[in-house]
C-alpha cells in the first residue's frame, strides 16, 4: 500500500505570513514594494482555484475542472491571483480552494501559464501587484538584500 506524502505545510491554518503582513501594512501607507518582496521571499501565499463546468454528457453527469485564476488587464496582460491569507481569499471568492505555495512557486506558476504579473490580495485590503523583473527574480528564488544604495536582488 503507497503512503501519502507530507503536506507542505502541516500545521497552517490559512492565516497571513507575520512578516507579509508587517510589509503589507507599511505598504498601505508608503507604496514601497520592496519590504513585500522581501517578506515573500520566505512566504507561503494561496493561489485559488475554482471550478470550471465541462461538459454534459448525455447520461446527465457533470463534469468539471479546477483551474487556477488568471486575470486579463485593460491592457492585455494577464496576471496570476494569490491571496495573503485564507480571509482575503474568501473575501474575493468563497467558493474558491485554497492551493498553498510558497510565493517563489507561485510567481513561477504565473509565468508557467504565461502571466506577466502575480496580483496578491485583488479584494484587499491591500493590493499589491508584482510584475516584470521582480516577478521573475522572485521565481527564481532570488532574495531582495537592503545595501547602502537602497534594494538589490541577490542570486544564491
Amino acid at each position: 500500500m503507497g503512503t501519502l506524502a507530507e503536506p507542505a505545510f502541516p500545521d497552517d491554518r490559512g492565516d497571513v505570513d507575520p512578516d507579509v503582513a508587517t510589509a503589507l501594512d507599511s505598504y498601505s501607507s508608503d507604496h514601497k514594494l520592496e519590504p513585500v518582496l522581501g517578506a515573500l521571499a520566505a512566504a507561503r501565499i494561496l493561489v485559488p482555484v475554482i471550478a470550471l463546468l465541462g461538459t454534459s454528457p448525455a447520461d446527465g453527469d457533470k463534469d468539471a475542472d479546477m483551474a487556477a485564476v488568471l486575470m486579463t488587464g485593460a491592457d492585455g496582460r494577464t496576471a496570476l491571483l494569490a491571496f495573503s491569507s485564507l480571509a482575503t481569499m474568501l473575501t474575493w471568492d468563497p467558493t474558491s480552494r485554497p492551493v498553498p505555495l510558497l510565493a517563489t512557486h507561485a510567481a513561477r506558476a504565473a509565468l508557467d501559464e504565461g502571466a506577466s504579473a502575480l496580483v496578491l490580495d485583488i479584494a484587499g485590503p491591500t493590493v499589491v501587484v508584482i510584475e516584470t523583473d521582480d516577478l521573475g527574480h522572485l521565481a527564481e528564488g532570488h532574495t531582495l538584500a537592503r545595501t547602502s544604495a537602497g534594494y538589490a536582488w541577490v542570486t544564491a
